[in-house]
């Protein structure tokens, strides 16, 4: 599947949106003013790259989802994206996933295996440039891993963010810790998380998923797993009939 050089303006849900597909790529493309910019879901193998995600709600989310015939989302990169001042208030109708945003995120993975984000230029967030977490409500669904597993966050240029979080509880996290949050957000729960971008990440304490934000313990934590581990998950590859076509 592949999205190449197209606009969205406006949705109220995301703006470029895969869903329970395969080999995806989405590339070259603008969204903004959307409640999430770009959207990968319950997918298998994406590439997102050279895109321009700016003022939506979310700028690039991947998300794996409950009750769904295909889960387990898996080997997803994002990587050569600009994701830069997604403030826009969440305007998503009440009950949509995407409602659950929080305003001034830059790019969010929940309940997802094997995510990549690298190379990225991420910047005036208000809740933060990376938020990683588990999947925030209770399911009946027996098959379905609502935790995020082996996340690597490496090599992107981070700027300012943090400065405006909208979560419940942010105000007295953000004053606990100066004024703003760190650009990384994770809510403490996955395994296999590997944040090296040299910058601060924030744990929320939290050891399950669906567990009220009152229980936090937030800390500082040290992700970089020994430092210099690199992506290695395979790229998405069109055809080369279809890459001929398209570059015609």
């Amino acid at each position: 599947m592949l999205v190449d050089g197209v606009i969205t303006i406006g949705a109220s849900d995301a703006g470029i949106y895969v869903g329970q597909a395969r080999n995806i790529i989405v590339r070259n493309s603008i969204a903004k003013y959307n409640v999430a910019g770009i959207e990968i879901e319950n997918s298998y193998g994406a590439d997102v790259y050279n895109n321009i995600a700016v003022n939506n709600t979310g700028g690039i989310l991947v998300f794996d989802l409950p009750n769904i015939p295909q889960q387990g989302g898996r080997d997803v990169r994002v990587f050569n994206n600009l994701v830069v001042d997604n403030n826009t208030p969440n305007f998503a109708p009440e009950g949509n996933i995407v409602a659950g945003v929080p305003t001034g995120m830059g790019v969010m993975v929940m309940s997802h295996y094997n995510v990549e984000v690298f190379n990225n230029v991420l910047a005036e967030n208000g809740t933060g440039n990376v938020l990683i977490v588990a999947y925030p409500n209770e399911t009946s669904d027996a098959n379905y891993n609502p935790y995020p597993v082996n996340v690597l966050v490496t090599n992107n240029l981070q700027g300012r963010a943090g400065y405006k979080p909208a979560f419940a509880g942010a105000e007295m996290l953000a004053a606990a810790f100066g004024g703003t949050i760190p650009p990384v957000t994770l809510d403490g729960n996955g395994r296999d998380i590997v944040i090296d971008d040299g910058v601060p990440v924030l744990s929320l304490g939290l050891t399950r998923h669906a567990q009220p934000l009152t229980e936090a313990q937030p800390q500082l934590v040290d992700l970089t797993g020994g430092g210099g581990r690199l992506p290695s998950l395979p790229a998405i590859e069109l055809p080369e009939a279809m890459e001929a076509a398209v570059s015609q």
